[in-house]
């Protein structure tokens, strides 16, 4: 597969008119821009609600609740009464949060 600046040198030296004509010049620099501008956030594209689930599934909310001790992973814990709680709470979304981010490591090896 071509890199972008690849197909744009090949465009400017046989000055194509055909790109320019149908505007995929425009197209490849609005989609190099779009490639360059990515969120450098691990958490950027995932829900609260994927994040809860997958670390229930590793965990379970007996470890969970040990981990992040915080009422609604230890008294009568639901995926549902959690995501209300995290919601409203970004001290304990926070924590969540981190806890998610230092175990990435840990799913990919599941």
């Amino acid at each position: 597969m071509f890199e972008y600046r690849e197909i744009l040198l090949v465009i400017l030296q046989k000055k194509d008119r055909t790109f320019l004509e149908y505007g995929l010049f425009d197209i490849i620099l609005k989609k190099k821009h779009k490639m360059e501008n990515k969120s450098k956030d691990p958490l950027h594209g995932i829900t609260l609600q994927k994040i809860v689930e997958t670390l229930v599934d590793y965990y379970g909310f007996d470890t969970l609740g040990e981990l992040i001790p915080i009422k609604c992973f230890n008294s009568n814990p639901s995926i549902k009464s959690s995501l209300t709680f995290l919601r409203k709470t970004d001290w304990a979304r926070k924590k969540v949060e981190d806890l998610y981010l230092k175990s990435l490591s840990k799913f990919g090896n599941r």
